[in-house]
Formats: structure tokens, C-alpha cells, sequence
């Protein structure tokens, strides 16, 4: 056993710790990176393991994985830790529940009082009928997915985000898709509707079951991705199945398919443009992980997978 010194970065202490830091706390060598964040959180209250990144004195670009061991790290009895606050934390299953919460009550009540919206009776056309059916039932899944199968390697993120990350559901995929998509101009009694393609069952049901195909394929991956971590730990491996022999992450690929079939089919703009920019950030995350797995596994991952388009990138 031994004591390291526990300092703030740049000697910028949270309000709620700058009469306790620096301080010492007394471990092993084989004490982890995260055994000394519950010891910080011990001795100083309201500064939880979530809210510290610890790094070396002789190198604060780089946060100290919390299972990493003191001993790798040389640090020996005398030696000394930066912590560095991150601020309030809010656990990722929570944040992507809020997300998709939005747009799974926004498109049914929007729907279902267009008057409220429109100012308005709106008699709804077939393929408004269809289309809160599959945008509803897509973030009901998102919704139980969330809460059932993903596993997540970091366990919070800044409360702050929330509201960055939940404006891009609630507003383009809520509010500004179901303002287009429920509005009198697609209505039953629209000419753009009446008479046409778009209001035929056949059509509608030849799209909703691309789409369907789309949704469960997507499931299908994200179960692939929970079986690859056990419960509680941070275990990476190759991922292997539907998929997953063209592209890094089918998951995504899948998802934006389907939000293309669902754009094609309505023909809404504000579909097309949530299908775009969620694809594009969707694209950005793949394109980050297709380069995180070639870095770990090497050799070993398979060299003819693109990231999320297959043959393509």
C-alpha cells in the first residue's frame, strides 16, 4: 500500500472541491484507474466516478481507461493523478429514451388533433395512415431497444447534450416531419393523393413491407452487437452475421434504407431530409468505428468491409 496526490488540471478545481484538492488517497499497485475515481468520490461528495477523467501529470491530453491498472501506468507510492471534472452526467440509456420519446408522442398527437395544428379537420388519406403506423412503431422499437438490448461501453455523457442530441429527433423527425406528413396537402381529399398511387393499398403495403424487412434487419444486428459484450463489462470483439460480412455497421445501413423507403413512399421532403442528415451523421459514426475496429483487431478484422455502404465506403 501507498498514498498518490490527487490534483486538479491546470489547477482548476470544480467550486465544490477546490478546498479539498489536491488530496491524498492511499491504494496498491493493483488498484485501477476506477478504484481511485471511488476513492476521490469517497473523500469529496457530489464528484461521482462518472464526472472525473483522470490523466498523468506528465501527459493530461490523454484520459486513463478506468481499467487500466496503476502498475501499467507506473505509478508507484509518492506518484500523482490530474482530475479533471467533466460536470453532471446522465446515463446513455436515459438519453437515448428521451430522444426517441419525442417523435414516438409528437407524430400521434399530431395526427390525431390536426385541427389543433392546421387550424383545420384534416380526413386522412391512406398514406398518412400508414405513415404514422411505421414512424410510430420505428421509435417504439428504438424505445425497447434502448431500454432491453444495447449495451453501452461508456455508461454517461454531459447532461448538457441532451438537449443538442434530442432538438435533431424531436424537431426534424418530430415536429418537422409530422407537420409534412399529417398536413391537408396529404390528405385523402388532396390531389396529390386522391386518385393516385398513394393512396392504394397495394402500393402502400409493397413499401411498409421493404420497410419492415428494413427494421428487423436492423434489429437483427443490434442483438448482434449486445451478444458480442457479456452484461457489465467493456469486452470488443469481431462482429460476424447479417450484414456484418459487407459492412462495419449494418445497423446504420439498414436504418437509413429504411428511412429512405418511408421518403420514397410519401414522397415528403422533410422525410427526405431527415433520411439525409441522419444518414450523413450515421456515416460519420461508422466511418469511426469501420477505422476504432481495424486499429484493434488488425490482421485479424476482415479487409473487405466497407463501413456502412457495402462495396461503396
Amino acid at each position: 500500500m501507498g498514498s498518490i496526490t490527487i490534483s486538479a488540471v491546470g489547477n482548476r478545481a470544480p467550486s465544490f472541491a477546490r478546498s479539498k484538492l489536491p488530496l491524498q488517497v492511499q491504494v496498491s499497485a493493483e488498484d485501477t484507474v476506477e478504484d481511485v475515481k471511488k476513492k476521490i468520490a469517497a473523500k469529496i461528495s457530489g464528484f461521482y466516478a462518472a464526472r472525473q477523467r483522470l490523466v498523468l501529470k506528465s501527459d493530461t491530453t490523454k484520459a486513463l481507461a478506468d481499467e487500466t491498472k496503476l502498475k501499467d501506468v507506473g505509478l508507484v507510492d509518492g506518484g500523482e493523478l490530474e482530475v479533471k471534472d467533466l460536470g453532471p452526467q446522465i446515463g446513455w440509456r436515459t438519453v437515448f429514451v428521451v430522444e426517441y420519446m419525442g417523435p414516438l408522442l409528437i407524430h400521434p398527437i399530431m395526427f390525431s388533433f390536426p385541427q389543433l395544428f392546421f387550424g383545420r379537420p384534416v380526413v386522412h388519406s391512406n398514406l398518412q395512415k400508414f405513415s404514422v403506423a411505421m414512424v410510430t412503431l420505428h421509435f417504439a422499437k428504438r424505445v425497447l431497444e434502448s431500454i432491453f438490448v444495447h449495451r453501452f461501453s461508456h455508461g454517461t455523457m454531459p447532461l448538457s447534450n441532451i438537449f443538442k442530441n434530442s432538438a435533431h429527433y424531436h424537431i426534424l423527425s418530430g415536429v418537422f416531419l409530422a407537420c409534412d406528413l399529417y398536413r391537408p396537402g396529404y390528405s385523402a381529399t388532396s390531389p396529390y393523393i386522391k386518385g393516385t398511387q398513394k393512396n392504394d393499398e397495394t402500393y402502400l403495403w409493397t413499401f411498409a413491407s421493404v420497410w419492415a424487412l428494413f427494421e428487423l434487419l436492423n434489429l437483427s444486428a443490434h442483438l448482434t452487437l449486445r451478444n458480442l459484450r457479456p452484461a457489465g463489462t467493456k469486452k470488443r470483439a469481431i462482429p460476424y452475421g447479417i450484414g456484418f460480412s459487407l459492412v462495419s455497421c449494418p445497423n446504420y445501413f439498414f436504418e437509413s434504407m429504411a428511412w429512405l423507403t418511408l421518403s420514397v413512399m410519401t414522397g415528403s421532403y422533410a422525410a427526405y431530409f431527415f433520411t439525409v442528415v441522419g444518414t450523413a451523421q450515421m456515416l460519420s459514426w461508422a466511418l469511426k468505428k469501420h477505422r476504432n475496429y481495424k486499429e484493434e483487431f488488425g490482421k485479424e478484422y476482415p479487409r473487405n468491409r466497407k463501413a456502412m455502404f457495402p462495396f461503396i465506403i
